[in-house]
């Protein structure tokens, strides 16, 4: 089983990500690709360099270069998670492979916002106003070499509002995994 997991700022893609790893699902993240060509070239990591390197990307080998780089990784019929799905062409190559599904991780903006100023990561928005301007470009795109968050969201299979406990994540996370036949506790 491959889990994709999309979703905007905040809404706890990290939180099922590490709920999926207890479950024994080896993690994967297409941001990891562009921190691993960062490294490379000896850029210093930010978001702002994160961005701008995977949209070059995208736009040097097309909009699914992060997915095709990390395409072989999961074809071992282990159990996967696949983080930060930002564009549809992703979810394209993705569906190639066996056993993939993607989840949207949802919540509200203003708690969103909340959990991005106790996260504290340097370069995240310090005010709403920051926030709502930051989603909006990483969100409306219509240019296919970068970030597509909307166009991405349409492509989902499963929807998981994250506005409550972890614990009511958790258990969303894991009825969807019971429904599609996969493992729902650790070494099952």
């Amino acid at each position: 089983m491959i889990v994709g997991l999309t979703g905007k700022f905040a809404a706890g893609k990290g939180t099922v990500a590490a709920y999926l790893g207890r479950l024994g699902f080896s993690y994967h993240s297409l941001s990891d690709v562009i921190r691993e060509e960062l490294a490379a070239r000896g850029i210093a990591e930010s978001r702002q360099a994160l961005t701008e390197l995977g949209n070059a990307l995208r736009r040097a080998d097309g909009p699914a270069a992060l997915a095709m780089r990390i395409g072989d990784r999961l074809r071992d019929g282990g159990d996967h998670i696949v983080d930060s799905i930002r564009n549809p062409a992703e979810v394209e190559v993705l569906r190639k492979i066996p056993g993939f599904f993607m989840i949207g991780v949802d919540a509200d903006a203003r708690v969103r916002f909340e959990r991005l100023l106790l996260r504290g990561r340097q370069g995240d928005p310090t005010s709403f106003a920051e926030f709502e301007a930051f989603e909006e470009r990483e969100t409306r795109s219509t240019d296919p070499s970068t970030q597509q968050l909307l166009a991405t969201w349409a492509l989902i299979d499963e929807t998981v509002h994250n506005d409550g406990s972890v614990e009511e994540l958790e258990a969303a996370v894991s009825a969807i995994l019971a429904r599609r036949g996969g493992r729902t506790e650790a070494g099952s």
